[in-house]
């Protein structure tokens, strides 16, 4: 009777199915889990209004204007706050494209000079539409 020579030993092997399991499970987890803010460095504080707010689907040109009167074109600040300076900016920003809406988001103690230049720069590049964008109001004002 001849017997192999590896008869009494098991061969070793590594089940991996499992680790991929685990794995997309928790890959289930963090994706159901995760909350996407539109989250940004600049802090304003929004002028309130009774109206509802307008749905947006994210294919719109920001504009910020912080209680300094600094100007902020999606991310990016704008060094220089005069009126070429501004529209240099949006036009880089916007392309071609001046049917797209822009979001004016200004501090509520924004000086009224701010937001003005902010429209008329907009303006004289063709913006047409425009939102200003304001938080409801408390019930108790």
């Amino acid at each position: 009777m001849k017997i192999a020579p590896n008869a009494g030993e098991d061969e070793f092997e590594i089940n991996v199915i499992p680790l991929i399991d685990v794995m997309l499970v928790l890959l289930m987890f963090l994706v159901l889990t995760t909350t996407f803010h539109n989250t940004t460095r600049v802090k304003i504080t929004l002028p309130e209004a009774s109206a509802t707010a307008a749905s947006t689907d994210g294919q719109e040109l920001v504009v910020m204007i912080d209680r300094d009167a600094r100007f902020y074109v999606g991310p990016n600040e704008v060094l220089n706050p005069s009126l070429e300076t501004l529209k240099e900016a949006l036009a880089q920003a916007a392309g071609n494209n001046r049917g797209q809406r822009v979001v004016l988001r200004a501090d509520g103690r924004t000086p009224h000079q701010a937001v003005v230049t902010a429209m008329d720069a907009l303006a004289q590049l063709g913006f047409a539409n425009l939102q200003i964008a304001t938080v409801p109001a408390e019930a108790g004002n």
